[in-house]
């Protein structure tokens, strides 16, 4: 029923809309008449993608983001002090207590990470009289012929004065920074030519006088773990990292190198003039340690020496070829930095699968599982920062904005995003998930807690005159809060929809309007319709036989 209502509901879209979607197979059916649009809520709803929690499948996330970029009080990383706007004396200041001498370009951020070829912007810009530009990290005259791929993401800065700090240099160095400021939107890039090539990024927004840390006006996107403006730069936004691990590279330590570590490529049984074999060899001559002894049984400097490498120790390595002797001498990488080198630098996917045998998820150091950047996490509503209440769970989520206290402005700014967020927190308690949080990843959750958590998203569209198809969704709910999940489905039939549960619980069948039991056996031995009647309990519903008429063509099957 779902193939045929998902078919020919999307054929009756243009054929240019079509070619976007998958189109499902016609159902072994000969004819389903009176049926409405579909929509399946199966056990195998959520994505298991690493980034995907609670929070986005259920789009509540995104409107806490958009609570802290309108109402979130930013505080220092670093002190913790509350974050001010910043003057632009203040601005100068900083600028003129750098060294003597050092050189700085003073650049106006215009675009900062947003998709676009911006030619007609760089036009602007060239009639009023700049000369440079720098996009994405690279220096360019403003009179060039210039190409930006439209499909990727950019950063450009308008150049807008070079110069030396030096005593005299103020009154220009105000002009040039106000010149940013006025271009950039109130921020201001000051890129210090040096070795490092240091950059500070102020803004007339925000910004801690003691600490010299500033950022922009916040946004939603700071807040997004998926985004590269607010994700992690350690993990990515991941929460945690995948790293070379030592016990899966060596896992048996009763093994020698010579056929414990074929991570590396060493050879088993001594068989073979292989690199890593040299590499050990030449190794351990260095340091006088025998490697026909068991990995265990090595010295533990020794060990280090051969996974991390020997720094700035240089080793005299002899290679044994067909082509000749081969002599060098250098450091060695070690074996988990050539692991970790290999795969980043490896374009084949299988040589990537080969790698990650070897590798397994680490605690990342710089979010502690966070996922998003330090100044992202300095941004609270009340006393919580976004990780703190996205880490609790459903029914305190509710409970906690519910008792916010704000001033009158921030209570008018926030008003409609709380009143969204309270109404589909409600969906998920109504539907027994109170002791979700929504920093869960979507993967750890169990098919009928997959299924609830679609069902409180439908609830919230709205829809009328759809055909539900839900597969066992109490699966996961204890015994207790059936009754939830019962009125949960009983609205989205009172909305005006149909809905076909496949169910075995006790309670479910008999708050049916009607059941169908197929049978007579599980599996091949069914595909006959055993019964079909009434739920005792309900008479007065009969929603799913609305007018909807389906005839199977298999033999010996109900008509």
């Amino acid at each position: 029923m779902y193939a045929e209502g998902q078919r020919r509901y999307v054929e009756s879209l243009s054929s240019y809309a079509r070619q976007f979607l998958g189109l499902m197979e016609k159902p072994d059916v000969e004819s389903i008449d009176g049926l409405s649009p579909a929509i399946s809520i199966d056990q195998k709803t959520t994505s298991k993608n690493p980034r995907s929690t609670v929070g986005t499948v259920t789009e509540i996330y995104d409107y806490i983001r958009l609570l802290y970029a309108r109402i979130g009080v930013p505080y220092c990383p670093k002190c913790g002090k509350k974050i001010e706007r910043q003057a632009i004396d203040q601005i100068i200041d900083s600028l003129m207590n750098l060294e003597v001498g050092t050189k700085i370009q003073i650049l106006a951020p215009v675009v900062r990470g947003k998709k676009g070829e911006y030619i007609k912007l760089l036009e602007n810009f060239a009639k009023e009289g700049f000369v440079r530009a720098r996009i994405d990290g690279q220096i360019i005259e403003l009179t060039d012929d210039i190409e930006i791929d439209r499909q990727k993401k950019h950063n450009i800065d308008i150049v807008v004065d070079r110069l030396v700090i030096k005593e005299d240099i103020r009154s220009r160095l105000t002009e040039s920074v106000e010149t940013a400021l006025k271009y950039a939107n109130n921020l201001v890039l000051v890129d210090i030519v040096t070795e490092n090539n240091n950059e500070l990024l102020f803004s007339q927004n925000y910004a801690c006088p003691d600490c010299n840390v500033s950022f922009e006006e916040l946004s939603p996107r700071m807040f997004s773990f998926n985004n590269p403006f607010g994700a992690c730069e350690e993990c990515l936004g991941i929460g945690y990292l995948m790293r070379m691990d030592k016990d899966l590279i060596i896992p048996d330590k009763n093994k020698t190198l010579y056929d414990g570590v074929k991570a590396f490529g060493a050879s088993t049984m001594k068989k073979g003039d292989t690199m890593a074999k040299m590499y050990f060899e030449s190794i351990a001559k260095y340091y006088n340690v025998d490697i026909s002894l068991p990995i265990k049984k090595l010295p533990k400097d020794f060990l280090n020496k051969i996974l991390y490498g020997t720094g700035n120790e240089e080793i005299d390595f002899e290679y044994e070829s067909v082509a000749g002797i081969r002599k060098f001498t250098s450091p060695f990488e070690g074996v988990i930095p050539t692991l970790d080198r290999r795969y980043r630098e490896t374009k084949s996917q299988g040589m990537r699968d080969f790698y990650e045998m070897y590798m397994s998820n680490s605690h990342c150091t710089s979010c502690n599982g966070a996922r998003l950047k330090k100044e992202s996490l300095a941004v609270k509503v009340g006393n919580k920062n976004i990780q703190e209440l996205t880490n609790m769970s459903i029914n305190k989520i509710k409970e906690y904005l519910n008792n916010l206290q704000l001033n009158k402005t921030k209570k008018i700014i926030s008003e409609q995003i709380l009143k969204e967020l309270d109404l589909r927190l409600k969906f998920l308690l109504d539907v027994g998930l109170e002791y979700l949080t929504l920093s869960r990843p979507s993967g750890t959750l169990s098919g009928g807690e997959a299924q609830r958590i679609r069902l409180a998203t439908q609830i919230g569209s709205g829809l009328t005159g759809v055909l539900y198809i839900l597969d066992e969704p109490s699966i996961g709910l204890h015994q207790r809060d059936n009754n939830k999940l019962l009125a949960t489905l009983k609205r989205l039939r009172d909305l005006g929809n149909s809905v076909l549960v496949v169910e075995h619980d006790e309670d479910t069948m008999y708050e049916a309007d009607q059941i169908i039991d197929i049978g007579p056996e599980a599996g091949v031995h069914g595909g006959k319709v055993v019964a079909q009647r009434n739920s005792r309990r309900n008479k007065k519903h009969n929603s799913i036989n609305n007018g909807t008429i389906f005839k199977w063509k298999k033999e010996n099957t109900y008509t």
